[in-house]
């Protein structure tokens, strides 16, 4: 059977809004079928930011206008789960997939996901579970934050792995609407500074397995060309 491939896309430190248009460009190329292959892996870090998904619970224009004098942006978005954070030294993975080329199941995603997950914290030395609650969980502190989006089959959003984030930017909210837990983060488990490129490594094996695919590098220059375009597509409707 031919090995199913993904592309890996590690595209640096970017605003939430660049990497929200690169994940609809990408999901577009499976919808109009504009590359072969369509399914890519993009990691990258945010620049500071609150999100609040679908289920928003209501949060005003006050509440967004004090997140943002924190220095942060804010964005409502489509994905699933309720607000978050993500910023530096935080590992965003989103992966950009047709599940029918997977397997058409939403649940058997998210469950993919998790244990992915739970396997990169346990190469690390750190016990991580699922909860009732979304996301991955060091006791009843979590430690990677989960919300996905599906479109006939395509996945956006994905997963926010705490490596060496300030965790203080948590305090100004209840990290995905769940009362009285915390977050954690690799570095505050492990007690020692523990990057996003010392994690990405594990991460891509753990994917690779996971899915049961081969990961091959998104081509440098296709890169560089995405991320122009869609830099100046973002600044022209500004």
């Amino acid at each position: 059977m031919r090995p199913r491939v993904v592309k890996f896309l590690l595209a640096g430190r970017l605003p939430y809004g660049i990497g929200l248009q690169l994940q609809k460009t990408l999901a577009d190329h499976h919808h109009k079928r504009l590359s072969e292959p369509a399914n890519t892996l993009v990691v990258l870090e945010h620049e500071p930011v609150y999100t609040v998904g679908i289920r928003n619970k209501g949060y005003t224009e006050e509440d967004e206008r004090k997140l943002r004098s924190l220095g942060a942006d804010f964005w409502r978005t489509d994905r699933g789960g309720l607000i978050t954070f993500h910023g530096p030294g935080q590992l965003v993975a989103y992966p950009v997939l047709d599940l029918k080329q997977f397997r058409t199941s939403v649940r058997w995603y998210v469950q993919q996901v998790e244990r992915m997950v739970i396997r990169v914290c346990a190469e690390l030395g750190i016990k991580a579970e699922t909860s009732p609650d979304t996301g991955v969980w060091v006791g009843d502190r979590k430690i990677c934050a989960i919300g996905i989006h599906g479109s006939r089959y395509v996945t956006t959003h994905g997963l926010a792995l705490n490596c060496n984030t300030d965790l203080r930017w948590f305090d100004h909210i209840v990290p995905c609407g769940i009362e009285g837990k915390g977050v954690t983060s690799v570095s505050k488990e492990l007690d020692m500074e523990v990057t996003v490129n010392d994690i990405l490594p594990i991460l891509k094996n753990a994917f690779s397995d996971e899915f049961e695919c081969d990961l091959i590098e998104f081509p440098a220059g296709e890169a560089s060309q995405l991320l122009r375009d869609i830099r100046r597509s973002v600044l022209q409707k500004v």
